[in-house]
């Protein structure tokens, strides 16, 4: 063997064997903490396409539900960080650390904070046999009825289950139940039922059944319209300075190759930014949020005070 080819090699092992470098993979999966048919697995569905088309390999999504999201971080915390275990997260990621005593990660230190891909307000929408067909006329219908009224929510300690405290609070302690499901798929089929008066839900799973007559929207939980439902009024239009919405982002292990991480960020602003995805965002109620790297790992390390406060205020615990 000639030693320029003999250096070749050894060069080639030391590269696939130094810490923090590997080998591309193949496919990669991202991992979705929530059951198929919600707001966290459509957008993780329409990024996996996107990715799959600009980045040259399979992006695959693997739902693991349950725990508000923690199974599959966990999954991801421990996988090895060559980019073929992702998280596609959601809200619950930063208010699990002050729902939980003790997590089996660390939020932000376990993770490469890769994108923020969108945000999502959230609808009140009700079984249409309810009788109340606006927010005040709902609160009356409470505070005459305490104890009486349901509202399903995604898992204890999700960013619907806040909302929908924070709308009882702030309406003056009013008397509803919540219900705990595993996702809001789950949640909205006992609503569509009949079995659940109330759910708090994205506009993405629940836009269909409001279009079909199947549900009756009551407010939007955002500070502004959404122009899917410009005829819905806003939760702070009764409730002033209430403003609530789910935010999704990308994730991948800690100790992330830099160049892999940069190529996911740039695919996934890329994929934001395509005709296809804007026009697949405004069908579903989306927003995209645009957050590059850098950014996006702030706004994370901000949420989870901010959220925080929000269990604090009211008492929410896990299961």
């Amino acid at each position: 063997m000639q030693r320029r080819d003999l250096l070749a090699g050894l060069g080639g092992l030391l590269t696939l064997s130094s810490p923090g470098l590997h080998a591309q993979p193949q496919v990669s999966r991202m991992l979705v903490g929530a059951t198929p048919g919600g707001g966290t697995d459509i957008v993780a569905r329409a990024l996996a396409q996107e990715l799959s088309q600009r980045i040259g390999r399979q992006f695959i999504v693997d739902n693991r539900p349950g725990a508000a999201g923690n199974i599959a971080a966990q999954a991801v915390a421990k996988a090895a960080p060559d980019g073929a275990t992702l998280l596609l997260s959601y809200t619950s990621h930063v208010i699990n650390p002050s729902l939980y005593d003790k997590l089996p990660f660390d939020t932000v230190r376990d993770f490469t904070p890769i994108a923020g891909v969108a945000s999502l307000p959230g609808i009140l929408v009700a079984h249409p046999s309810l009788p109340a067909n606006t927010l005040p006329e709902l609160i009356a219908l409470a505070k005459r009825q305490p104890g009486k009224l349901n509202i399903a929510i995604a898992g204890l300690g999700s960013s619907n289950h806040l909302a929908g405290e924070m709308l009882k609070v702030e309406a003056g302690g009013l008397q509803i139940t919540s219900v705990p499901y595993k996702g809001t798929g789950p949640a909205l089929q006992e609503v569509l039922a009949g079995q659940i008066e109330l759910v708090i839900s994205g506009v993405a799973s629940v836009q269909q059944f409001i279009k079909a007559g199947k549900v009756k929207a009551l407010a939007v939980t955002s500070a502004q319209r959404v122009a899917e439902f410009p005829q819905v009024p806003t939760v702070a239009e009764t409730l002033p300075g209430f403003d609530f919405s789910s935010w999704y982002g990308l994730f991948g292990p800690a100790g992330m190759d830099a160049a892999e991480t940069r190529k996911l960020a740039l695919a996934v602003q890329a994929a934001l930014q395509s005709p296809s995805m804007q026009e697949r965002f405004r069908h579903e109620g989306l927003i995209a949020m645009a957050r590059g790297q850098a950014e996006f790992g702030a706004f994370v390390q901000s949420e989870i005070p901010r959220w925080a406060k929000i269990v604090a205020a009211t008492g929410a615990k896990a299961e």
